[in-house]
Order: C-alpha cells, then sequence, then structure tokens
C-alpha cells in the first residue's frame, strides 16, 4: 500500500511528516482540511502536463504542502488587525492573486468585514488598515524567512527551502518582496501559486468558475502557459479520482524516489513541527522542545525502555500540533475564557492525534500525544479516562507538560517559579490527578535538564538574553526594562545577534531561539 509509513523499520517517508503538517497549516490559516494536499495533487498533475522535469515536480510537490508552513510566524501586525477569526481567509485570500484593485478591496474587507456595523467599519479601516499597509511587507519578510528556515529542518535541502523567498512575487513584476517577473521566479512556484489558487477558488464554484478566475489572473500574477493550462483543463486537474482518500492518493503522487528520514533527522523534523505551532503564541515559544527535553531527562525514572523513550520524547515534541486549529485570541486572552472558548480549547488535544493519525508511523506518537490533558482520576480532556487508560507514557507526558507551562507566562499570569511549580505539581498529585511517580520523576529531573554550555552562533550571554525575551514577544523597551540596560543598548545586542544567526527578522530570531534552546526562562531572568 502507498500509506506505509516507511521503508525501513526505522525510518519513515518524509513526505508523510510534511503532510501532517499541511494539515496543520490548513487549520492554521482557516482552510478547509486537506486544502494543502489537494493543492499538491493539482500541482502534480500540472507537472505531468507541462512534462516538467524530476526536480521540477519535487520541488512543486513539497511547495504545494508547505505554502503556508510561514504562517505562523510572529510579525508587527497581529491577529487584531482583522475583523474576526475568518475574515482574512474569507475577504482577502480569494483575491491574493487578483489585480491590486481587487487585492487592496479585500484586504480593507479582512479588517472591516461588511457585516460589521458602519461606524465600527470606519472605526477599523481608519485604525488598522494604516498599520497593516505599513507592516506588510514586514509580514512577508518574516513569514518567507520562517518557510525557509522551517523547511531546512525537514530535511529537504535548499532546492525546495530557496523557493519561498519567491512565495509572494508574480509574473507581471507586481509583488513582494523584489518584484521579480515572469521566467525569473522558479516554475515550482507558478505552478504551485496556480495549483494553490485553483483549489481554493474551487470552495467558492465549480469547474467552470475556476476556469474563468484562473483564466482572467493568466500574464498578471500567473504565468499564461500553466494559467491557460489549467483553465482548459479545470475539470480534469480538480478532479479527485477513485483513490481511497486524498492522504493515500498524494503519498502516491510523491515523485520518486521517495524521500526518507531516520534517526535524528526525523527527530528534527517533528521538532521543527512542534516549532511551527508554538510561534503562534509568544507566551508559548519552546513549549514543545521543553516538554521534551524533561520527558527525555525524566524517561529513566519510570524504567522506560530506549524505545518507550524515544516514543515519548517525539510524541512531547508534537503533542500541542492541535493547538493550530485554535484561534489566536483564545490563547492570547487576559480573563476567563468563555464557553465556546474553553470548547475550542479542549479540542486542541483531539486535533492532535486526527492529525497525526493518517501515518501509521505518526500515528504511534498521535497517541501518546494525544492524552497529554488527561488525569488519572478522569477530569481531563479530550477523552476524560482515568488512569486505567494512561500508560506511564502518557502520565509522564501529562506531568512534564503541566510543569513546564507553570513555569512559563501566560497572557492572564506571570511564570511560576520552580520552587511554586513544584508544589502545585505536588498538589495535583495528591488531589489524584496527576500521577504520583510521574510528578516525582519530573520533579526529580526538571530542575537539571542540561543546556549548552557553549551558545550557538558565537552569542555571548547578554545577547542570549536580549535574543530569549525578544522570541517571546517583548518590544525594544520592554526588554530594556527587564534587564535594566537601555534600549540603545538592547538594539545594539538585537542588530549584532541578527548578524550571528544569520536572520533578518524576529520571526527568524525566535525560531533560531527554538532551534537551538535558547527560549528558557532561565535564559530571560
Amino acid at each position: 500500500m502507498v500509506d506505509e509509513s516507511s521503508v525501513d523499520p526505522g525510518g519513515v517517508r518524509t513526505a508523510e511528516i510534511i503532510a501532517a503538517l499541511s494539515l496543520a497549516t490548513d487549520l492554521a490559516v482557516g482552510f478547509p482540511l486537506e486544502h494543502g494536499l489537494r493543492s499538491a495533487l493539482v500541482g502534480m498533475r500540472l507537472c505531468d502536463r507541462l512534462e516538467v522535469d524530476s526536480e521540477t515536480a519535487f520541488q512543486t510537490y513539497f511547495l504545494c504542502l508547505l505554502f503556508y508552513v510561514g504562517c505562523n510566524a510572529p510579525t508587527d501586525v497581529g491577529w487584531d488587525v482583522f475583523g474576526d477569526d475568518t475574515s482574512l481567509t474569507t475577504h482577502a485570500t480569494p483575491f491574493r492573486f487578483g489585480t491590486r484593485a481587487e487585492m487592496a478591496r479585500g484586504m480593507t474587507r479582512a479588517v472591516a468585514p461588511p457585516t460589521a456595523a458602519p461606524y465600527v467599519r470606519a472605526w477599523r479601516v481608519a485604525r488598522h488598515l494604516p498599520r497593516l499597509a505599513l507592516g506588510f511587507s514586514g509580514v512577508i519578510a518574516a513569514t518567507c524567512e520562517v518557510a525557509r528556515m522551517l523547511t531546512d529542518e525537514l530535511g529537504l535541502g535548499r532546492s525546495v527551502t530557496q523557493l519561498f523567498a519567491f512565495e509572494s512575487e508574480r509574473w507581471d513584476g507586481k509583488g513582494l518582496p523584489d518584484g521579480v517577473a515572469g521566467e525569473a521566479i522558479p516554475l515550482a512556484v507558478r505552478i504551485a501559486h496556480v495549483a494553490q489558487d485553483a483549489v481554493f477558488q474551487h470552495l467558492q464554484g465549480d469547474h467552470r468558475f475556476v476556469a474563468d478566475v484562473i483564466g482572467r489572473r493568466a500574464g498578471g500574477a500567473f504565468d499564461p502557459l500553466v494559467a491557460t493550462l489549467m483553465a482548459d483543463e479545470a475539470t480534469d486537474l480538480l478532479d479527485q479520482g477513485p483513490a481511497p482518500s486524498v492522504w493515500v492518493d498524494v503519498l502516491a503522487h510523491e515523485p520518486h524516489p521517495w524521500s526518507t528520514l531516520g534517526g535524528e533527522a526525523i527527530d528534527r523534523a517533528l521538532a521543527a513541527t512542534g516549532h511551527f505551532t508554538d510561534m503562534a503564541i509568544p507566551e508559548m515559544v519552546g513549549h514543545s522542545s521543553g516538554v521534551a527535553r524533561i520527558c527525555a531527562a525524566a524517561a529513566p525514572a519510570l524504567s522506560l525502555d530506549p524505545e518507550e523513550t524515544t516514543v515519548l520524547v517525539r510524541a512531547a515534541l508534537i503533542h500541542d500540533l492541535g493547538r493550530a486549529g485554535v484561534p489566536v485570541r483564545i490563547w492570547e486572552k487576559t480573563g476567563p475564557l468563555r464557553q465556546d472558548d474553553w470548547e475550542s480549547v479542549r479540542l486542541h488535544a483531539y486535533q492532535t492525534e486526527r492529525l497525526l493519525a493518517r501515518s501509521p508511523f505518526l500515528s504511534v506518537l498521535g497517541k501518546v500525544a494525544g492524552l497529554h490533558h488527561e488525569h488519572t482520576d478522569g477530569s481531563g480532556y479530550h477523552r476524560g479516562v482515568g488512569a486505567a487508560f494512561l500508560d506511564p507514557l502518557a502520565r509522564l507526558l501529562a506531568a512534564a507538560d503541566t510543569y513546564h507551562a507553570m513555569i512559563e507566562d501566560r497572557p492572564h499570569r506571570v511564570a511560576r517559579s520552580p520552587a511554586e511549580a513544584a508544589e502545585m505539581l505536588t498538589d495535583e498529585a495528591r488531589a489524584g490527578r496527576l500521577a504520583s511517580e510521574a510528578v516525582t520523576a519530573v520533579l526529580e529531573t526538571a530542575g537539571h535538564v542540561s543546556q549548552p554550555v557553549e551558545r550557538p552562533a558565537g552569542l555571548t550571554e547578554r545577547e542570549v538574553q536580549v535574543v530569549g525575551l525578544l522570541a517571546r514577544g517583548l518590544q525594544t523597551k520592554q526588554i530594556a526594562r527587564r534587564l535594566q540596560i537601555s534600549p540603545k543598548t538592547v538594539d545594539f545586542h538585537i542588530q549584532k545577534s541578527y548578524r550571528k544567526m544569520g536572520v533578518s527578522t524576529r520571526a527568524g530570531a525566535t525560531l533560531f531561539a527554538m532551534q537551538h534552546g535558547l527560549t528558557t526562562w532561565e535564559n530571560s531572568r
């Protein structure tokens, strides 16, 4: 079967991890599930019709799956700019590849949805549209940089990572960031643009509607050759076909030879997947990798064998993947959650398990990851099961996740000290909510999880502090107050750190910090 997870027992197809991440990007952007998978299928059909070389087909396949992988990049334009959770997808995305007038109209409606009262719309346009206009080029730079860095960690190599520099360019040269035009844009990008838009427009109308929209954009955003082919053969190119599932069909269409990962490459790819999720909320930056470090350190105390430890640590790296399906505005609330918000939060553990369930390799991890909010007394979520259902791996993950969350800031509270967190975790065990043996293992090791003494990229200790706080969303003046230095000195450290890390945006610095373990709270104190 094409959905077999690996070529050998110790490996996994790269496409499986990336396809699962693609599903998570669908949730994060607000697209229907499988949008990225379907665009990859359309991209492969376009490649067949165009008779492209194998390298272009490889690039197109993974670019379509990962087209929105930079969407969680932290920028100065936050979610509050847009009118509601779905306004960007509903109003702006249909015109992403349209004329400038169409794009402007769509973005205006995303900022001020037409369903709002006239005075509310006027206020939102006046307050937020200038901010969006000023910050839009920064958004493009951040998303492209993060996409390149994440894709590199996923093991796809430079031939794919370099494509993201062209993600927002247009055939007519009116795109960003550099106004690259025509055949100077890699063919894989030109194909992916058409495939992405065609699949999205198919949500709005039938094949004829798609053909009309794509045809009108030929010579504008799109390569006329690719767009005309799409318009002429929309019915055949968009047909799902007889495959038992889109997932199976997508894996079957990966260009040969299949790319595989093994050993530490799997861990790096899973860590990148966790970084994608954590980047969306500054207070949660580095959370997944931090939980994984605690699990790795505490596993021997529960006599877990090497195979069990590997499953546990890998599950910890991606345990919060389902958070992509919960609007950022909910995570960033400073007050009590409404009942409907709380229901959304409760679903994130379920979403994690479901996003991983299609892959035989990942489903093993998902069965552990999906239990990270369960309690031994049955009071947890999403299943509400008790101790009899929770094996040692699930119990340890729940304790590690709870402890690490306690020592992190949250929008509604400040971080607890390790001593306070230890006391609260002990109380959870006494109350029967967390397994006492797991709590003991976490507390015995949590304060001794080693960090690398040698700082990456030649960063100094002060630069590590600055980068760690920057990654957690603090602005220059806030960092200066925290470290009791001047804003000018902070800016000097930021610019010097950027050069050392080889990044150009706060989003890139944030991802670098997560990749190198610089987001621990100890680095910020």
